[in-house]
């Protein structure tokens, strides 16, 4: 059951052996004491989409009028990193942590400390292997989105044909977790090949390096690209065309729908689909205030039912929360590209 913020402070500065105002909290019942602090701690800030979730995070209602105080900390692609951080967030007191994982098993025990110190967790986009840890967690199906990227993927080469595969950095639940939606569109698909598979660890850079050597090195063998998010399908598509073929005839898929994805789908260079870093982000600040407050919090993200959204708040109660996807198309990209210039 979730606690008072007062409460949960309390608590706090007694596992501290300090005081309410020796801990700076204030008077009892005081705007100040009330102030949530909430600490989001992210894979990157190096990424667009990293960047797009914590921006999303900075235009919740209750940040930008102050109810929050929201921390974003920059896990810079680093497992440890993100572990020293979680303790610096339960040796301040926040109220809440939202996180990010690198890694989906290095994430298991930062969450675990923070747990033990009375502080909960949320989960967004990426995942820890142990989800019971989370106080919730709202992300969307990677093993969907791996389906969805070897299909569009197979179907434009006709159901036949070879391709390769460019994964994420390997350990993280988005790798491991779209890779075998990608598994199983191909056993459905007996007749596609898999020459190549290796990790270009997200990277635009990494992704054309590596599509460029396998170009040289099986020639015109390569009849379609799987990429596991936008950053390397972006690379992969430069890589395709740096050699002069023609993206139609070797297909490229990513996900998460960065602008540059966006743009090329617009041009009809390749296939996206849009992953919902407002929803994720300010999902996961609702629900972060949930375990707060407590059942009687109203949620103020646009994603929840009550407001107008797609998913059922179900009064924060719930510990998992799927966000859908968005596939891009040539119907939707101009409305996608417009709603990414007004953020």
């Amino acid at each position: 059951m979730a606690k008072t913020l007062l409460s949960r402070r309390l608590m706090l500065a007694a596992l501290a052996g300090t005081s309410m105002v020796a801990a700076g909290f204030g008077l009892v019942g005081t705007a100040a004491a009330q102030e949530a602090r909430i600490a989001a701690v992210v894979q990157s800030l190096d990424t667009e989409f990293n960047v797009l979730w914590a921006d999303a995070a900075n235009r919740h209602p209750l940040v930008e009028d102050g109810t929050i105080a929201l921390t974003v900390l920059d896990g810079r692609m680093d497992a440890l990193q993100q572990s020293n951080q979680f303790d610096t967030a339960i040796a301040e007191g926040y109220d809440a942590i939202i996180f990010v994982p690198v890694d989906i098993n290095a994430g298991n025990d930062p969450v675990q400390r923070a747990m033990e110190a009375g502080i909960p967790v949320i989960g967004s986009n990426t995942l820890i292997s142990d989800t019971d840890l989370y106080e919730s967690y709202i992300s969307s199906n990677d093993v969907e989105a791996g389906r969805i990227l070897a299909e569009s993927v197979i179907e434009k080469m006709g159901g036949s044909g070879n391709v390769v595969i460019v994964e994420g950095m390997i350990g993280q639940s988005a790798q491991v977790q779209r890779l075998e939606g990608i598994e199983e569109a191909l056993a459905a698909n007996p007749d596609v090949t898999v020459l190549e598979q290796r990790t270009a660890n997200w990277s635009r850079a990494e992704a054309l390096s590596l599509v460029e050597n396998w170009l040289i090195s099986r020639g015109g063998e390569i009849n379609g690209i799987i990429a596991q998010n936008d950053e390397m399908a972006i690379g992969a598509l430069e890589a395709v065309k740096a050699a002069g073929l023609d993206p139609a005839e070797v297909p490229v898929a990513g996900v998460d729908g960065v602008t540059d994805a966006l743009l090329a789908v617009q041009r009809g260079e390749m296939m996206s689909t849009l992953q919902d870093a407002d929803a994720q982000a300010q999902g996961a600040i609702d629900l972060a205030m949930a375990a707060i407050e407590g059942e009687g919090y109203e949620p103020r993200a646009a994603v929840w039912d009550v407001n107008g959204g797609e998913m059922a708040w179900d009064g924060g109660q719930s510990q998992q929360y799927s966000v859908p996807w968005v596939p891009v198309t040539a119907d939707n990209v101009e409305d996608l590209l417009a709603m990414r210039q007004n953020q």
